[in-house]
């Protein structure tokens, strides 16, 4: 409960932007307590969406007609939307997106259709609840191809570190550990994974901390912002949702007509 509550009062909130939240998540995706906690811990209200199917008419007739003011948006809907209908946003103060690598492009068409729209990529695995780094896009958006994750949110730590767990200059690329006020108490009867994922945090002098190995590789740039730039291991994102290749391998050779299986990806569109 205190994680929640630490990342629904974050300032990086704006509470006039956030006084009609879209809730159109499924309560098991973390990205439903952002909108569900931010909104109503901070004298907002929520809009929930329709059920069933939330097709992009819908959306849109979904948020004209109950006013609603911010929104969270995994990168692959946001793409979607700002390369078909970005007039669908028209009204919405704020929007919040990530959960994979956010385009730039798509934010430039976004930026154009919705000049006073605010975009904001949010980072953050479920173990750090919901959100740990953010990045206000500036408008308009003149950066790389695959926007910035930022920098921490309120109460929160960001390492990026060598193999030997030794912070890295500007510019050179690691791995990006989290430590703060979002961390889960761990995975549940998984004691083994819990101890490698969740160690204890040397870089803060307060005995007992603990910090959250991510597998994701990061760096920081030129402007003190984290550059994401891919995964540690063969974990792969698909619209928010992490994936173990070899997961689905071993399930594939479970079956006794198959020796051997190879699990790759291909995208047949951007993102």
């Amino acid at each position: 409960h205190r994680n929640v509550t630490s990342l629904a009062l974050d300032p990086r909130f704006d509470p006039h932007a956030h006084q009609r939240v879209l809730h159109h998540s499924p309560s098991a995706f973390d990205a439903s307590t952002y909108e569900i906690w931010v909104p109503l811990l901070n004298g907002g209200a929520i809009v929930i969406a329709p059920a069933g199917d939330l097709d992009i008419p819908l959306l849109q007739k979904t948020i004209t007609e109950h006013h609603v003011t911010a929104a969270w948006l995994t990168s692959s809907l946001f793409n979607v939307m700002t390369e078909h209908h970005p007039e669908t946003l028209t009204g919405v103060q704020q929007i919040w997106t990530g959960g994979e690598a956010v385009s730039g492009a798509s934010v430039q068409r976004l930026q154009q259709a919705c000049p006073t729209t605010t975009v904001t990529d949010g980072y953050g695995p479920t173990e750090t609840t919901t959100f740990a780094t953010c990045y206000p896009i500036p408008n308009p958006y003149t950066g790389n191809a695959t926007v910035p994750i930022g920098r921490p949110m309120a109460n929160t730590r960001i390492y990026i570190l060598d193999n030997h767990l030794q912070p890295l200059p500007p510019g050179v690329t690691g791995e990006l550990y989290i430590a703060g006020t979002g961390l889960a108490h761990g995975y549940l009867n998984q004691t083994a994974l819990t101890a490698e994922r969740f160690t204890a945090d040397p870089h803060n002098p307060q005995p007992g901390t603990r910090m959250y190995r991510t597998g994701d590789l990061a760096h920081w740039n030129g402007d003190g912002n984290l550059e994401y730039t891919g995964r540690a291991d063969h974990q792969i994102k698909i619209r928010g949702f992490r994936i173990e290749p070899g997961e689905i391998e071993k399930v594939l050779t479970d079956h006794p007509d198959i020796t051997q299986a190879a699990v790759i990806t291909h995208e047949n569109q951007p993102g």
